[in-house]
């Protein structure tokens, strides 16, 4: 039997033009050339869910059990983390979202208040930072973000810092940054979204040294250069590899096929495809399984 999958970055299309909700849009154009640039087979698949019902329905034939919907929340992409929970609520378990604030619009208080509202009330199971696309472009380690790493560390949620070759200036992608807040917070966990693609060796480097940080390539593991993370998960990164499919920016089915011929040996294959994730998130292992079974 295969394993479940935890899909731990997915976004449904309709959250934002950011994510191709709107046709004729520069937005729309990007979801389709990013697709393209990570070898998506059908570059239009994103147009196939506009609603729950049938979202819900390719995540079942994409064998995705549960969905993690990191919010955004940056001056051109802000998706609001009620609309995120209503949907998740919406969608009964499948579907579990991850709050995101902006620090340098909002300021640290408010930051703080509406991170931590989202997390206590609202039922997000971690929280976004969204480092080098805030209007103050920064790296993970800025002075500004520490109070919400703190937060997070006493909250005991994860922190997701997105990560990647998309961020507008790349020298803000930096694992080294992001090796300075897990020595500063060791308690905390980090993932780290898109793993900092293509600086994959320093990444690999990062995670050898900390414990707490996770590795989640998303569509960036299928890309050249990526092999690098299989074969770290295959060895000493096993427990801290995520697998996340990145929709609408690379298509589910697809993606899983992937993960599964990709070489991982069967025990990292359970780990990066559930098992992580469910520590990670707190997830029940054994009602996955059965409802799985």
């Amino acid at each position: 039997m295969l394993p479940p999958i935890i899909d731990m970055r997915n976004r449904p299309s309709w959250l934002h033009k950011f994510f191709g909700s709107t046709p004729g849009t520069p937005e729309y154009d990007v979801v389709r050339w990013l697709n393209k640039r990570v070898g998506s087979i059908e570059i239009d698949h994103f147009t196939k869910s506009p609603d729950l019902s049938k979202f819900l329905g390719e995540m079942d034939a994409a064998d995705i059990s549960i969905g993690v919907m990191v919010a955004r929340s940056t001056p051109t992409v802000r998706v609001c983390n009620d609309d995120v929970a209503a949907v998740a609520e919406q969608s009964k378990g499948r579907l579990v979202g991850v709050a995101s604030v902006d620090p340098v619009q909002l300021g640290t208080k408010a930051a703080l208040e509406q991170a931590e509202h989202a997390i206590k009330k609202l039922g997000h199971r971690g929280l976004n930072i969204d480092a080098g696309f805030y209007e103050k472009a920064m790296k993970a380690d800025d002075p500004l973000l520490l109070p919400l790493y703190e937060l997070c560390q006493s909250l005991d949620v994860p922190a997701f810092i997105l990560s990647g070759p998309t961020t507008p200036d790349l020298n803000l992608n930096d694992p080294f940054a992001i090796d300075r807040v897990a020595a500063q917070f060791p308690k905390l966990q980090i993932v780290v979204c898109h793993g900092c693609f293509p600086h994959v060796d320093a990444m690999v480097a990062v995670a050898f040294r900390r414990e707490n940080v996770f590795v989640s390539p998303d569509m960036y593991m299928f890309s050249p250069g990526g092999k690098l993370y299989i074969e770290a998960a295959n060895g000493f990164m096993q427990d801290q590899y995520l697998f996340g499919t990145s929709y609408p920016f690379r298509p589910m089915k697809q993606s899983v096929q992937d993960l599964r011929g990709i070489g991982l040996s069967h025990a990292s294959l359970e780990k990066a495809s559930y098992k992580n994730a469910c520590r990670l998130l707190k997830l029940d292992e054994n009602a996955l399984l059965r409802k799985a079974a």
